[in-house]
């Protein structure tokens, strides 16, 4: 069975983080694995509470997984510490870990800064030259790429300045008022790709972004290319959002598991 290794922080309320993406990869196919950056107290409604783990305690997480069960894929989400961004970095080195797909969870949907600019740099000198793909939304594209972003033609130059810049792969998220829920894919000047999608009328999308880059991460583990595993990764999201799901008093989390509850 092909495995998938999350990194990243708990989402106790189940709708994010970690619990998202172990429940994405189990609905996509493969075993999934957790090596976990923080606890959170969250729910719906916001975050209350972030404890950090050390890094040497994150390093020996990803040590035991690697020795014993080696991941197919290994996905990144929020990770705000420099220390455990060298960390992560240094372990998918060490490990020779494929198929990386790095959420570089910086800015809120709202455009809150989440991290700080010396945790930016970090991500960027360290983890997205060992991406296969990164997953920015438009207004950490525009942080990343030192661009304004207010157009599709927009985001197709901000891709290819933040491949040309990192040498990997850009998946640039739409939403924010362009775009629709249309997102660009730009691997080289030779292969790009626009992804149409509908709206869905669903005010329900805690952990859309995790789940996603969990979904890509899980298909490039079964060996489909990447144009392939976005296409599919953004069928699955699509599904868990029309599922129509309504927990909590925020904006709540999708259905995870809507194919085996429509099954």
């Amino acid at each position: 069975m092909k495995t998938a290794l999350t990194i990243a922080g708990s989402d106790c309320s189940g709708g994010a983080g970690i619990q998202a993406d172990i429940k994405t990869m189990t609905m996509c196919g493969v075993y999934a694995m957790s090596a976990i950056t923080a606890l959170t107290a969250q729910n719906t409604t916001g975050v209350f509470g972030i404890m950090e783990v050390t890094p040497d305690f994150l390093a020996a997480q990803i040590d035991a997984i690697a020795g014993d069960i080696p991941p197919n894929a290994v996905k990144t989400g929020m990770v705000s510490s420099i220390g455990l961004i060298e960390v992560i970095a240094d372990k998918i080195k060490q490990h020779s870990m494929p198929n990386v797909v790095v959420d570089p969870v910086m800015v809120s949907t709202s455009g809150a800064r989440l991290i700080s600019e010396d945790a930016v740099a970090a991500l960027e000198s360290r983890l997205f030259p060992l991406a296969s793909v990164i997953t920015p939304n438009i207004p950490e594209a525009e942080v990343i790429s030192g661009s304004r972003i207010q157009s599709k033609s927009d985001m197709e130059r901000a891709a290819k300045i933040i491949h040309e810049r990192f040498g990997c792969a850009v998946l640039l998220k739409g939403g924010h008022s362009i775009a629709d829920a249309d997102d660009y894919l730009y691997q080289n000047e030779y292969s790009y790709k626009w992804f149409n999608g509908k709206r869905i009328d669903n005010p329900n999308t805690h952990g859309t972004g995790c789940t996603l880059s969990s979904a890509i991460a899980s298909y490039l583990a079964l060996e489909h290319n990447l144009t392939e595993s976005v296409g599919m990764a953004k069928d699955y999201l699509s599904g868990a959002l029309a599922a129509g799901l309504d927990l909590g008093k925020g904006s709540g989390p999708m259905m995870h598991n809507y194919l085996i509850h429509n099954s």
